[in-house]
């Protein structure tokens, strides 16, 4: 029988390839655990809809995302935090708390874990951080802290 498959399968291929198995196989297992569809045209015509609907999905989302590096790069966020006896910064600046800024004041929705570096801001001046917006689609963004009076 001929199948279409909804998801990756062990040993048999990976989601939206079409593969033959045995008939067994296929009405006992696969197609009750919703991991394959029989291939009929109307079926195939189906999951060409929806690949067609994800790839407009992510179309979308990358020019969002190239639309927010501009925004991003033009910035530079302002951040006070206090000193230490010997003029050091006291803490460290998160890339939550600046994720959380950049959605509270700009609207913008980055997730903490998209900071490419790994460093966190903890002198007193400008940092710059890399932000991965989408897949291959790179921000620099510049935080800048100042001493609390």
């Amino acid at each position: 029988m001929e199948i279409i498959l909804l998801e990756d399968v062990k040993g048999i291929g990976k989601k939206g390839e079409t593969k033959t198995v045995s008939d067994g196989y296929a009405n006992n297992f696969l197609i009750p655990r919703k991991k394959a569809l029989r291939k009929t045209a109307e079926n195939v015509a189906m999951l060409n809809k929806q690949k067609e609907e994800l790839e407009n999905k992510l179309q979308e989302q990358k020019e969002l995302a190239l639309k927010n590096k501009e925004t991003l790069e033009k910035m530079t966020l302002e951040f006070s935090a206090k000193a230490q006896k010997d003029g050091s910064m006291a803490g460290t600046i998160s890339t939550k708390a600046i994720a959380e800024k950049l959605k509270s004041e700009y609207g913008i929705e980055i997730d903490k874990r998209k900071f490419v570096d790994k460093i966190s801001v903890n002198a007193f001046g400008v940092t710059n951080l890399k932000i991965e917006l989408f897949k291959d689609v790179f921000a620099n963004i510049k935080v800048h802290v100042s001493e609390a009076k």
